[in-house]
């Protein structure tokens, strides 16, 4: 897995929050058991938030085929990009894009 630092990309800013104890604790504990910061164990748990979410999309069907998502971003480069395919919906090309 590659660990990407987000600080040196984007902007951010340190905010604070209230939390229960317990849950303070438990973030603690994985923390120091995985010998990673506070700060990675809240990345990850938000990263597996968002897997289970787009689990829950393919398994729901809604999904964009590969092909689909190919022939979109090789349009970018063209005069006539087209437009984002959404809602598992394919994005028909008006003309034949080279392969």
């Amino acid at each position: 897995m590659i660990d990407i630092d987000w600080r040196n990309i984007i902007e951010t800013k340190v905010v604070s929050a209230h939390i229960p104890l317990p849950l303070a604790e438990k973030v603690k504990d994985l923390a120091q058991r995985l010998e990673r910061s506070k700060a990675w164990v809240d990345q990850e748990e938000e990263r597996h938030r968002l897997t289970l979410e787009a689990l829950a999309d393919v398994d729901s069907g809604n999904v964009i085929e590969h092909q689909t998502v190919q022939v979109w971003a090789e349009s970018l480069d063209s005069g006539n990009p087209l437009p984002l395919p959404v809602d598992g919906h394919q994005t028909e090309p008006t003309e034949q894009l080279p392969t």
